[in-house]
C-alpha cells in the first residue's frame, strides 16, 4: 500500500507577500466553477478527468490553434502559470462534480426524508500547489525559489526555509518520494507543506501464525494490552498508566472549572493548555502501544470500534468528552502501517460486561463491594482486573472472526453447532476462543 505523509516547513521573513497569489488562485477557481457548471451536460459525457480538464482548457485558454476561446479567462487572469491554471481547473471540476452528485442523490431520495439542497460550490479556503521547476525550485539546502504574483506580474522570489524543519525532513524522509509542496497559511505564518509518498507491504501471515496486540483504551487507565497467539496463548500483559499526565490534566480542568465559577467563561489559554496535555497523553499512549507491538513483532493491532456519537451523560461525561481514543487509534494506524502491521477493529458490545473465562456478567465498583472501579468480580467469585479481561476478549473476538471467515460454509456450520457462541459475535469471550480451538484441533 502507499502511505502519504505531510511535513510543514516555515517560510522565514515573509508574511503579506503571498496574499495576492492566494486571492488570484481562489478567484480563478470560482470563475472556473461557473464555467464547469454551465458546461456540465457536455462534461458529464466525457470519460476521464484528464480529458475533462483538456476540454475546459480549450474553452478558457487561447492558443495558436484555438485563438478565440469562449471565456475571457486569459484576460482576467493575465499570464497565469499554466500549471496553476490546470490545478485550478482540476479543483473546480472536483467541486462541481461533488455538487452535482449530491444534487442527484437529493432528487432521488424520498420527499419526506429529503434534506436541504446543497449550496452552490465555492473555492473556499484552498491553497495552490507549487509544482517543481515551474512554480518551485530548491536553490540551496535552506533556500528555495517560488513563483508568486508580485509587482503586478508572476515572478520568482527567494524564500528562506527554517533550518530545523529541513533537517528533520532530511533525517526522516530520505527514503521517501517527495511530491510537489503546497503553499499554506496557519495563523499569521506561511508554510510550504511537503507531501511524501512511500510504499509498504503489510503483513500477510496466516491467521494461525499471527501475533496480535489487543488494546483496551480506557478513561482512567490509558491502555491495557494483551499480546496473544491464535491458539489463545498469552505472550504478554502490559499496562500504560500515565498517572502524572492524568493528574496534570485533571488539575488543568479544575482550573477551568474554578474560573467558570467566578464568571470567567472564556478561558482560551487554560483550554489551550488542557488540550496540549490531552494531546500529549494521546501521543504517549500511541507510542507505548507501538513499542509493545514492535517488541513482540506483532502482525495485527486490534482495537474496539468505539462510537462517540450522541450526548454524553453521567458523572464522567467530562472525562468521556476529553477522551482522545480516536486520536490514539489514528496515530497508531499511521505508525503501524509504516512498519507493515495491520489494524483491525472488533465489535465493542459487552467486552467489559462479560468475563473472559465465560462465567457470565461481571460486577464492578460498588456493585461488587470493590474499592477500585478497575477491578471486577466474576459470577464465580473471582476478582480480576476488568481492563485485562476486556483485552483478552478483544483479541479472542478478532481470532474468532478471522477463523470463522476463512472456513468453508459446511465446516463453519459444524463449528457453530459445536460452539454456539461463535454465531453471535457480541457474546464471544476468551473462553469461546479456547472452545473453538479445541473443536478445530479435534476435527
Amino acid at each position: 500500500m502507499k502511505i502519504y505523509t505531510t511535513y510543514k516547513v516555515k517560510i522565514k521573513h515573509y508574511n503579506h507577500i503571498f496574499k495576492d497569489t492566494i486571492m488570484i488562485y481562489r478567484n480563478a477557481v470560482d470563475y472556473l466553477i461557473d464555467a464547469c457548471n454551465e458546461n456540465w451536460d457536455t462534461l458529464s459525457e466525457i470519460d476521464g478527468s484528464l480529458n475533462k480538464q483538456r476540454y475546459i482548457e480549450t474553452l478558457i485558454h487561447g492558443t495558436k490553434d484555438n485563438p478565440n476561446p469562449r471565456y475571457d479567462f486569459d484576460t482576467r487572469f493575465y499570464k497565469m502559470p499554466s500549471y496553476l491554471r490546470r490545478s485550478s481547473i482540476s479543483e473546480a471540476l472536483g467541486k462541481v462534480s461533488s455538487y452535482k452528485s449530491n444534487l442527484t442523490n437529493l432528487e432521488a431520495s424520498d420527499a419526506q426524508n429529503r434534506g436541504k439542497k446543497p449550496s452552490h460550490p465555492k473555492a473556499g479556503y484552498i491553497f495552490p500547489s507549487m509544482y517543481r521547476t515551474v512554480m518551485y525550485n530548491q536553490t540551496d539546502t535552506y533556500e528555495a525559489q517560488i513563483k508568486v504574483y508580485i509587482r503586478n506580474t508572476w515572478d520568482w522570489i527567494t524564500v528562506e526555509l527554517r533550518k530545523s524543519d529541513i533537517d528533520y525532513i532530511r533525517r526522516h524522509c530520505n527514503n521517501r518520494k517527495e511530491c510537489a509542496p503546497t503553499l499554506q497559511k496557519r495563523g499569521r505564518q506561511w508554510f510550504l507543506d511537503f507531501p511524501f509518498e512511500e510504499k509498504v507491504t503489510l503483513s500477510d501471515a496466516n491467521v494461525n501464525n499471527r501475533t496480535v496486540v489487543s488494546v483496551d483504551l480506557g478513561i482512567n487507565l490509558a491502555a491495557t494490552i494483551s499480546v496473544m497467539r491464535s491458539d489463545g496463548t498469552i505472550l504478554g500483559r502490559h499496562f500504560c498508566k500515565l498517572s502524572k499526565e492524568t493528574d496534570s490534566l485533571m488539575h488543568s480542568i479544575n482550573r477551568i472549572k474554578k474560573a467558570q465559577q467566578h464568571g470567567n467563561y472564556k478561558t482560551p489559554r487554560l483550554w489551550a493548555r488542557t488540550k496540549g496535555i490531552n494531546h500529549d497523553i494521546a501521543v504517549k499512549t500511541a507510542q507505548f502501544i507501538m513499542d509493545i507491538a514492535v517488541l513482540y513483532n506483532a502482525d495485527v493491532i486490534v482495537f474496539e470500534h468505539l462510537d462517540h456519537s450522541g450526548k454524553a451523560r453521567g458523572s464522567k461525561k467530562q472525562k468521556l468528552k476529553m477522551w482522545r481514543s480516536q486520536e490514539v487509534q489514528s496515530i497508531v494506524t499511521n505508525k503501524a502501517h509504516r512498519l507493515g502491521m495491520r489494524i483491525s477493529h472488533i465489535c465493542a458490545w459487552s467486552t467489559s460486561k462479560l468475563a473472559y473465562d465465560g462465567s457470565g456478567y461481571v460486577l464492578r465498583g460498588k456493585d461488587a463491594d470493590l474499592p477500585n472501579y478497575s477491578l471486577c468480580k466474576f459470577s464465580n467469585g473471582k476478582i480480576f482486573n476488568c481492563d485485562l479481561s476486556v483485552s483478552y476478549n478483544i483479541g479472542a473476538r478478532y481470532f474468532i472472526r478471522e477463523i470463522i471467515k476463512s472456513l468453508p460454509e459446511k465446516e463453519r456450520l459444524l463449528v457453530e453447532a459445536n460452539v454456539p457462541q461463535c454465531s453471535k459475535r457480541s457474546t464471544c469471550t476468551f473462553s469461546t476462543r479456547i472452545s473453538l480451538n479445541a473443536v478445530l484441533v479435534s476435527a
